[in-house]
């Protein structure tokens, strides 16, 4: 049953609120928990859920996002007949962040024709989740549904779909006649001619949409409840491979509930915080409540709280830098934080 699933993700989705982390990036590509790109989480569920196809719709700063993905090989989707797939949207407009816009779909209808899964999951690129989809494809043939639409535990919508391949391209083929734009049109047309279901999701599921949300969501991960919940044994997250070396821990360096990925220097204090790779802490420096991404450099005596720190960003010696859970202090990609430019 597994095999009949078709994978599509949305990518096209820009949200305003994340601005300063999106500048040189697509929101799939963000990184999140240290070590992985958001887009992990959908297309790791896919994979674990037997799905050997999935297309990609992007649309805008997607090069990080082919840089990450590349041929699909970490996720045993470089293969001779399915695989990856990427079609960049074609539309320059940026139109509501609509979820499976018929319109980007129809430029690459061929993908839909050619494909042989009778069922596609339509899913977003920025819910943290860890699921299985075997079990909702089972619900809904039993359910005789037409489409099924996911719900998180509190009944709103995580804007993923399944639906029959079929079905699909019909509706990208008469979305003229129809008005429907996207698949949200369809699920809330309350004179629609389908058969709407709704399958409720137990589990953890956050959808990404701020700033402060994202901040919010990457500490929950310090609590090992949450952390269960998503980074299953059973059901891996996957992400890109790199081999670097492992992470140097100075003497009288001091790491509380923190989260450090490989190839980092600590020579500092670091409490409560999500290290990246590739990150150097000078000594006399204390690390609180923030998240540093990869190849970050933050000299001796510096201090940060609530701050979240894009990729290569060099904090200078005796920096002082605060923020709080509702509003963290973002410093973009590639800036020079120096002594006088403090907050």
């Amino acid at each position: 049953m597994k095999r009949k699933l078709l994978g599509v993700i949305d990518a096209t989705t820009y949200h305003e609120d994340l601005e300063d982390l999106l500048t040189h990036r697509a929101l799939a590509a963000l990184p999140f928990a240290g070590r992985y790109r958001i887009i992990d989480f959908v297309l790791s569920n896919m994979v674990n859920s037997g799905i050997r196809s999935v297309a990609i719709f992007p649309k805008m700063q997607y090069r990080s996002l082919m840089d990450h993905l590349g041929s699909g090989k970490n996720w045993d989707l470089n293969r001779k007949r399915d695989g990856l797939f990427f079609f960049p949207s074609p539309i320059v407009d940026n139109d509501g962040n609509k979820i499976g816009s018929f319109e980007h779909f129809a430029a690459n209808i061929d993908y839909f024709y050619r494909s042989t899964q009778e069922y596609a999951i339509i899913a977003n690129c920025y819910t943290i989740f860890n699921m299985e989809f075997g079990p909702i494809l089972k619900w809904h043939r039993q359910s005789n549904c037409d489409i099924t639409e996911l719900m998180r535990q509190d009944g709103s919508p995580m804007e993923m779909y399944l639906v029959k391949t079929s079905l699909l391209i019909k509706l990208i083929e008469t979305r003229h006649e129809t008005g429907y734009t996207c698949m949200k049109d369809v699920v809330t047309d309350i004179q629609s001619m389908y058969s709407i279901c709704h399958y409720h999701y137990n589990g953890y599921a956050v959808m990404i949409d701020s700033i402060e949300n994202y901040f919010s969501t990457s500490m929950k991960l310090l609590e090992m409840d949450v952390w269960k919940q998503l980074f299953v044994k059973e059901q891996p997250i996957i992400t890109k491979v790199k081999d670097e070396p492992p992470t140097k821990y100075v003497q009288d360096s001091v790491v509380k509930n923190a989260m450090i990925a490989n190839g980092c220097i600590i020579s500092g204090s670091v409490e409560n915080s999500i290290i990246s790779r590739g990150v150097k802490i000078g000594k006399g420096t204390v690390i609180k409540n923030c998240i540093i991404m990869q190849k970050c450099q933050i000299e001796e005596n510096c201090y940060l709280d609530s701050v979240i720190l894009d990729k290569d960003v060099k904090v200078e010696a005796g920096a002082r830098l605060l923020g709080t859970a509702c509003d963290p202090y973002v410093i973009r990609k590639g800036t020079k934080q120096g002594e006088l430019m403090n907050s």
